[in-house]
């Protein structure tokens, strides 16, 4: 999103948000803390585009890993 600021002496004010990309795109990658850079003079972005089929990552927990393993592949004692 991307707001124009309008200031003069110490009063300013801002135009509405308006949309500057359309997604989706990478919001966090493991490796780095941007996903994202903007050109020196400010007129492009370089950013991280997720791809199509990309599923998004998930964390499973398991809590009582090894009373599921006894039950499952018992051993005799």
């Amino acid at each position: 999103m991307a707001v124009r600021l309008n200031g003069r002496g110490s009063t300013w004010n801002a135009s509405p948000p308006a949309k500057v990309l359309e997604g989706p795109y990478e919001m966090e990658l493991p490796q780095t803390s941007r996903t994202y850079d903007v050109s020196p003079d400010g007129q492009r972005f370089l950013v991280v585009k997720r791809s199509a089929n990309q599923v998004t990552p998930q964390i499973v927990v398991v809590q009582n890993w090894l009373e599921e393993l006894n039950r499952l592949v018992p051993t005799e004692r």
